[in-house]
């Protein structure tokens, strides 16, 4: 499938484009050869859900708060997103863009922002919601990057592509879309694009810096292409040198993604042979990796040498020793873990009682599980 669009230069944050969107025989309104369809046929959109107030779990910048409404009403995103569920009944995007505007519906930036949000299931219908935004001058950069998100999650990387490229040509900030179509790519295991995304940054007038790369190697790590990512993160040691940062992304892969003890002490030796001083994070992850696999000598020795080395143990360090101790029928140390959380002035969560219940009842001791 093909959508082009046409922007002109143009500094400000809005863009406007000349040219339709081109929809292939499966896209908004099953375009055929022939005249448009009864409007009786069956939407090919699912039924909207009403509005959440589930926001954008996501760390690639997005401002939470605009994706937050008290009013879903009054804001008046219910209305539009029922319009738009309307709209998809007609056969092209034309007829569908003209009913919206006799609607006389009013929206802002937000409201774009939002049904682009509410709509992330299908993105087709979504993207009608952006070319509207586009129509009445009220899309912004984080309504398009969303929008990339939304393509992306749906593999529709040419889509995305193509709204990236036309951002760029409108002068509008590319980073965040560059940024989440490298996320989106490791969230389909294709590492090589995400590399390749990052590469590529550079012709859309952007620097790929620390902060991209970091970016990249979170995303691969994240989806548990671990290996590449170590494996670029040393092949690129000269633009970008080691460092304790990006070896803890490695370290919380093999830790904490793959659990995998072996990796993560291999990782922890080369961070020694690399002159890389490990900090209060490398030793979260490596505990919390040896806990997992039952290794409690170990666990214990190097929560003693993050104390001796004057890094503060966090609530996930406590935790991770609570079930290792646990889980070791070590009931009564776990107690005075838990003991020594509190009076270092941190305060159990769920995780750490859990931490204690969970391998109490998979030993069917359920008498000390009551007294957790």
């Amino acid at each position: 499938m093909t959508i082009f669009f046409a922007f002109s230069p143009k500094t400000q944050p809005s863009w406007r484009s000349t040219c339709p969107v081109v929809f292939s025989s499966a896209s908004l309104s099953n375009i055929s050869s022939n005249t448009s369809r009864s409007r009786s046929h069956p939407s090919p959109f699912p039924t909207l859900q009403p509005f959440s107030a589930q926001t954008l779990n996501d760390p690639l910048g997005f401002n939470a708060q605009r994706f937050k409404t008290n009013d879903p009403y009054k804001s008046g995103l219910t209305q539009f997103l029922e319009l738009l569920k309307h709209a998809s009944h007609f056969a092209s995007e034309a007829e569908a863009m003209a009913f919206l505007d006799k609607s006389g519906i009013e929206v802002n930036g937000d409201t774009i922002l939002l049904a682009i949000w509410e709509l992330r299931e299908d993105w087709k219908l979504a993207f009608l919601a952006l070319k509207w935004g586009e129509k009445l001058g009220c899309c912004d950069e984080e309504a398009c990057s969303l929008m990339v998100w939304v393509l992306g999650s749906h593999r529709k990387f040419s889509t995305a592509w193509c709204l990236i490229r036309d951002l760029h040509r409108a002068l509008m900030d590319t980073r965040r879309a560059m940024l989440i179509m490298i996320e989106r790519y490791a969230s389909v295991n294709d590492p090589c694009k995400a590399i390749k995304t990052f590469q590529m940054m550079d012709k859309f007038r952007l620097t790929p810096d620390q902060e991209a790369f970091h970016t990249l190697l979170n995303a691969l790590c994240k989806y548990g292409n671990i290996e590449e990512a170590e494996e670029f993160m040393l092949v690129n040691k000269k633009l970008f040198p080691l460092e304790t940062e990006g070896f803890n992304i490695i370290l919380n892969g093999w830790c904490n993604i793959s659990v995998d003890v072996f990796e993560a002490k291999r990782v922890w030796r080369e961070m020694s042979k690399c002159c890389i001083t490990p900090d209060a994070t490398s030793y979260s992850h490596l505990i919390s990796c040896l806990s997992k696999v039952g290794k409690l000598f170990d666990s214990l020795r190097f929560y003693d040498q993050m104390k001796k080395r004057g890094f503060v143990p966090g609530l996930k360090v406590y935790n991770s020793l609570i079930y290792v101790l646990t889980c070791e029928n070590c009931f009564n140390e776990a107690l005075k873990m838990l003991g020594n959380l509190k009076q270092m002035g941190l305060q159990p969560d769920s995780t750490t009682y859990n931490s204690m219940i969970c391998p109490l009842c998979e030993s069917k001791k359920l008498e000390e599980a009551r007294q957790c």
